[in-house]
């Protein structure tokens, strides 16, 4: 039995509770035995690890809902194009071991990310947050997901692992698609219901998918009882998405108040990522990414905001994701700033803690701080409530722990 004690502690326990300054937290091997707003820690047995908070914020681990782990570089139309899977199998590793120094304990990855990634993590052969895996992501030909140039005439690329995607037309090559990513143990299905910033032959605010071949997919994902999530941008993408029952969306950035209160009303999530294309919009021609793919980028980037604030006002779910490429993923913190336009702090926080945990229907494990959940747990000096950017300086993270096990202690 190990036995950590976090002790006073400003502690924002993400339960949606006011924040308590002088607490603390008992973690018992993997998981939080008690929380004590008074402080007082009783007798414990054996050995004790004491941590002392004071003057530092205690809180959940932080969660992305929208990664790229296999993205190594910013690139992600030509990757393949110039490494094979082995080369990004491996710097795939690396990148999820940045995103736990970032106090990312638990993320979804949209797509790429195969089960072998989320195994290898489990087992603690390299160090990395939580993960959960999308497998390929099913997109119609010439769709988001289709990595073809429109001079090219060759077949679809289909590789084992990576930023590839399995191209599947019809309700009938749909449903095995997603069969398909259902025998390989994904943990949920990504599907493609509007163009994209990074795909080079379609438009952003086009529609992809028909609403029949949409529920196709996720009648598939149900029966297994898993969900669906859905890149999309325009309002009539989104509303066609919710119309075939897809549980989360991803970006928004186009929707306007009708696709909002569709989201809203079905009790689905969206999840906004914000930072990426601001990272991409400054950084992107540098890294080889052309302009049509930038000037998308622009487009989704002009209306972040705006489209946030339909939903913020329509009430809905709101979690919290980055879609960060390559190098990029070192702002992924940058998106509670951006969120914040719109969003209290506390609601920020909440949305890369709670909405998220609830969104991976995983609320009853991880993104609060109470007894009985994961001892996935920050340390972070300042305020997060008075200055988002906090996380930004991976200096101002002091604790970092997953599962019990700490993998950073500056204290």
């Amino acid at each position: 039995m190990a036995l950590t004690v976090f002790t006073s502690a400003f502690l924002i326990d993400c339960t949606g509770a006011e924040p308590v300054d002088g607490a603390a937290v008992v973690v018992e091997d993997d998981r939080i035995k008690d929380v004590l707003a008074n402080g007082k820690v009783g007798p414990l047995p054996g050995r004790v690890t004491t941590l002392d908070c004071q003057g530092k914020t205690l809180m959940p681990g932080l969660t992305d809902a929208h990664v790229h782990i296999c993205a190594v570089t910013e690139n992600i139309t030509d990757q393949h194009r110039y490494y094979p899977p082995s080369y990004v199998a491996a710097r795939a590793m690396r990148r999820a071991e940045e995103c736990l120094m970032q106090g990312f304990t638990t993320v979804r990855d949209a797509g790429g990310a195969d089960y072998g990634f989320r195994l290898v993590l489990e087992e603690g052969y390299f160090p990395g947050p939580r993960l959960l895996v999308s497998g390929h992501y099913i997109s119609q030909t010439g769709g988001h997901g289709d990595k073809r140039r429109r001079a090219e005439w060759t077949a679809p690329v289909d590789c084992c692992m990576g930023m590839i995607g399995s191209i599947a037309d019809g309700e009938v090559e749909v449903r095995k698609a997603v069969r398909e990513q259902l025998r390989r143990d994904v943990d949920q299905i990504k599907i493609m219901a509007s163009g994209g910033a990074m795909s080079p032959s379609d438009e952003l605010d086009t529609t992809q998918y028909t609403v029949p071949e949409m529920r196709a997919a996720v009648e598939e994902a149900q029966a297994v009882g898993k969900y669906v999530l859905s890149h999309a941008y325009s309002d009539s993408a989104v509303r066609n998405a919710i119309a075939a029952g897809v549980r989360s969306i991803e970006h928004g950035n186009l929707i306007r108040e009708a696709a909002a209160k569709a989201i809203k009303d079905a009790g689905a999530f969206l999840v906004p990522t914000m930072v990426t294309y601001e990272a991409i919009y400054r950084e992107g021609k540098r890294y080889g990414i052309g302009d049509h793919q930038i000037a998308k980028i622009d487009l989704a980037r002009q209306q972040s905001v705006q489209g946030l604030t339909y939903a913020y006002k329509a009430g809905c779910q709101i979690g919290s994701g980055s879609d960060l490429l390559g190098d990029m993923m070192t702002q992924r913190a940058v998106e509670f700033e951006l969120k914040g336009q719109v969003m209290k702090p506390m609601e920020v926080l909440l949305s890369a803690t709670k909405v998220n945990a609830e969104l991976f229907r995983m609320a009853d494990r991880i993104g609060t701080v109470e007894p009985g959940k994961y001892a996935d747990l920050l340390v972070v000096e300042g305020n997060p409530l008075k200055n988002l950017r906090v996380f930004q300086k991976q200096d101002n993270l002091k604790v970092i722990m997953k599962g019990g096990h700490g993998y950073k202690q500056a204290l």
